[in-house]
């Protein structure tokens, strides 16, 4: 008959004391997670606007004013960020099956972002987070008046 004896077992302190530490870490882990979450913003939009794209055959893009027929502007040269978000979402489309005719949205908001939702899918793209520079590609449609640049 085997025995074990007590020389022979694991010591359950330092188990026990790795298993607080795991749950310890995992529980600062989730309230760090959840400290750092910005503040859901209460404000609207401080200022709005419904846009939809086409691409002219020389590259351009021009941009209209949803439910206005001229163009709102035309954005030339290599306009890569507004290219590539613009191409980001209509796969997207594309993919869900959704057509092109619904605008996109986009918003300022008083806290200084700057966002573009797909009306389409619901998506939206937090344009500040690709910096300034980027940003401002977009905040310049806002602000624009019908005029070509």
């Amino acid at each position: 008959m085997d025995t074990i004896t007590r020389a022979d077992t694991f010591p359950r302190g330092p188990l026990f004391g790795a298993a607080a530490l795991v749950a310890l870490a995992l529980v600062a882990a989730g309230v760090g997670r959840l400290a750092t979450r910005p503040a859901p913003s209460v404000v609207g939009a401080v200022m709005e606007r419904d846009l939809r794209f086409a691409d002219r055959a020389d590259g351009a893009i021009l941009v209209y004013q949803e439910g206005v027929a001229a163009p709102l502007t035309v954005v030339t040269g290599q306009a890569g960020f507004l290219r590539g978000t613009l191409r980001a979402l209509a796969r997207e489309r594309r993919l869900d099956r959704l057509g092109a005719d619904a605008p996109f949205r986009l918003s300022a908001w008083a806290d200084g972002r700057l966002t573009l939702d797909d009306t389409a899918t619901g998506q939206r793209i937090e344009l500040e987070a690709f910096g300034s520079d980027n940003a401002a590609v977009f905040a310049r449609l806002l602000a624009a008046r019908g005029k070509t640049s």
